[in-house]
């Protein structure tokens, strides 16, 4: 019950309540703080107000009033006090002022009465009293560490009880809780040491527009109890009106039959928070139940995977001590018929050198058939090995990674409903052009729940992780905006309502080595002229005008061409890359988004940020090639002028991603060259 008995505005509990048209109560003293001053000579908040907002006070601006007749407005809340609630110096007054109810943020204008026209909450201020008697009966410190005393005071926003020894050491005066209000345990009046019941310190109500006069009738119409001299000359003389005491029984029997509802579903709420809880326990009992079995059940694979990759192993080692077996078998007896040879021909050359025709002839013939017999012995295939080196053992995982990585939770609620298979990428329709690649694919079998989108994956292009790149309904996409001379991965995979599918194959897509690419009528400048299919460029005014390129680098080595087609009375062509943003109303290089060569017929120079370096002889004419060669991987960029090289330079901040960039006035015209090789003679300093 503590928040409906706290003020809105201070964030304590009610002092000296006033009940609001809104049915929400404030304190006196917050109300003071909340009016606001109502410009002079608008309406009452029963017409929308003017769009122009007032300036109180050279606080926030606010919008006080309505769009309906409800007679009630809008009010923003903002920080100002600690509760949220636009607080203002009591110094405005009443004429032409208005208060808006802190909860609901809906404002009245006040009378001349001010906020005497508001009625007293004397309920909800005898209820505060009753609230403060029962929590103060022998109230002890909170923050004693033994035997706690009595406490003195009580911080309303901390909710805390403090003996003044800990007051004063935890929650003393200063900094951030000086705002806090320190209360006594009990404010209720005592009388004679004891204090006094609630009921005793009631005063019956008066009227607030004649002050000694009590309610004894209440206004049907107007909703409020009203006195005698109301109905004899005043508003409610012509209102149907009731005795104040059969309408407070009567509205007391009403309110203890909406109590009655709100007990059966206040009930009903402690019974569900008491499932809920209980339900806690069970999530908690059946989540490390289920972790258990899971455990188990991956543990039963993983050891079925260990007994058959012993098996394996047994049949790889037998394999491997087999062939060993045949070869050092294969080595002993080749080795014996080498050493049996071997020595034959030793004795054979030694028979040879003797001089003696009689002797040699006695054992000549047995000798050469015994050669004869020896070479006979090394037929063919007597000095191939009997078995290789490899293993014809072939071992096929991949239908068990797949099924490892598919496991996944049975869906029980559908039962027959399937995730879509993986779907099949139609390589014939799989292509790239320059930096964009485009994919197809499709699904061979239906499954039981309609297929809702597919997820495209690609990775970096340098084999990285992939990354989704389309999310849809498709069966096409493409990928724009690839690096060039770079393979993707990629792959595709289909979803339902029952879960997502398996991935497809992966295909291997590789990007152009060189860029092809045109001039960008989009981000042109409108000056801005191109022709041949966007591929010469001219201009239409004498200052210089900027236009891109169609492609972006950020990586790599890129190489094009331009071809000055006309060349009038010495202007300063410039060429170099840009950012997308760079401006286009001056020359290239002048911002900090463009790096670029500015030449004459004479001499060059390289330009960034407006700071011109690295001056070069040599210019250009009409016929005249200058080349531009663009190293992201080194951040440099190399100027050709008719094949004569001029850098590289190293730029700042060369990174990022980057276009081909051409700034030119109406004396210039010059064509673009693409997909080119970087030149040969190009020498990297």
């Amino acid at each position: 019950m503590d928040e409906e008995l706290k003020c809105p505005v201070c964030g304590s509990l009610f002092k000296d309540p006033i009940l609001l048209p809104c049915s929400h109560n404030v304190c006196l003293a917050c109300a003071r703080n909340i009016i606001v001053q109502t410009p002079e000579g608008e309406t009452p908040p029963h017409s929308r107000a003017s769009n122009s907002d007032y300036d109180y006070l050279d606080m926030d601006k606010m919008s006080m009033y309505s769009e309906t007749d409800s007679g009630y407005g809008s009010y923003t809340p903002c920080l100002k006090s600690p509760n949220g609630v636009r607080v203002f110096p009591p110094t405005l007054v009443h004429r032409h002022c208005s208060i808006t109810c802190p909860l609901c943020h809906r404002s009245v204008s006040l009378d001349e009465r001010g906020l005497r026209g508001f009625p007293r909450n004397r309920l909800l201020e005898a209820i505060v009293s009753r609230y403060q008697q029962s929590r103060s009966a022998n109230v002890k410190c909170q923050l004693c560490d033994r035997n706690p005393v009595d406490a003195t005071v009580m911080c309303e926003q901390c909710d805390v009880f403090y003996c003044t020894p800990c007051q004063q050491r935890c929650h003393p005066s200063r900094g951030p809780l000086a705002k806090h209000r320190l209360v006594p345990p009990t404010q209720s009046p005592v009388a004679g040491g004891q204090q006094m019941p609630a009921a005793t310190l009631r005063k019956q109500g008066t009227c607030a527009d004649h002050d000694t006069v009590n309610f004894s009738m209440y206004c049907v119409n107007c909703k409020t109890p009203v006195c005698m001299k109301c109905l004899e000359g005043g508003k409610h003389g012509s209102h149907d009106v009731k005795p104040l005491v059969a309408m407070w029984k009567q509205h007391k029997c009403q309110l203890s039959q909406a109590l009655n509802g709100v007990s059966d579903k206040a009930k009903d709420a402690k019974e569900f928070l008491v499932q809920l809880k209980n339900m806690l326990q069970q999530i908690q009992e059946n989540g490390v139940e289920f972790e258990a079995c899971l455990v188990a059940q991956c543990d039963a694979l993983i050891e079925a995977l260990t007994r058959q990759k012993a098996k394996l192993l047994t049949k790889v080692t037998k394999e491997r001590e087999y062939k060993l077996k045949v070869v050092r078998d294969q080595i002993t007896h080749c080795t014996i018929k080498l050493r049996q040879t071997t020595g034959m021909m030793e004795y054979c050359l030694e028979v040879i050198k003797e001089n003696d025709p009689s002797g040699f002839l006695q054992i000549s013939d047995a000798l050469i058939k015994r050669v004869t017999s020896s070479q006979d012995q090394w037929v063919k295939g007597a000095l191939e090995p009997k078995v290789g080196p490899e293993f014809d053992l072939t071992l096929n995982t991949d239908p068990l990674l797949q099924t490892i990585i598919q496991l996944d939770f049975v869906q029980s609620k559908v039962e027959s409903a399937t995730v879509p298979p993986a779907p099949l990428l139609q390589l014939e329709k799989c292509c790239t052009r320059n930096n964009s690649a485009t994919l197809a694919w499709r699904v061979s079998v239906s499954p039981s729940n309609p297929i809702e989108g597919y997820v495209l994956e690609l990775d970096d292009g340098n084999g990285g992780q992939y990354r989704e790149v389309y999310v849809g309904k498709e069966t096409v996409c493409t990928v724009d905006g690839l690096h060039f001379n770079s393979s993707y991965n990629a792959r595709v995979k289909a979803y339902n309502s029952t879960g997502v599918g398996p991935y497809s194959k992966t295909v291997v897509l590789k990007t152009s080595d060189v860029a092809w690419f045109t001039f960008d009528p989009a981000s042109a400048h409108r000056d801005i002229v191109l022709t041949n299919e966007n591929q010469t460029v001219s201009c239409n005014s004498y200052d210089d005008r900027v236009v891109l390129g169609t492609a972006a680098f950020s990586k790599g080595v890129h190489y094009w061409e331009l071809i000055v087609d006309r060349y009038d009375n010495h202007p300063d062509p410039a060429f170099g890359v840009a950012r997308i943003n760079t401006m286009k109303d001056m020359m290239l290089g002048k911002d900090d988004k463009a790096w670029a060569m500015y030449v004459d017929n004479n001499r060059s120079w390289f330009m960034h940020n407006n700071s011109h370096t690295n001056r070069a002889e040599g210019g250009i004419s009409k016929g005249a090639t200058v080349g531009i060669l663009l190293d992201l991987n080194k951040h440099t960029v190399t100027f050709f002028i008719n094949k004569q090289q001029h850098g590289p330079v190293a730029f700042e901040n060369l990174e990022g991603v980057f276009m081909p960039a051409v700034s030119i006035n109406r004396n210039v015209q010059v064509t673009l060259l693409t997909g080119m090789e970087v030149p040969k003679n190009f020498k990297q300093q």
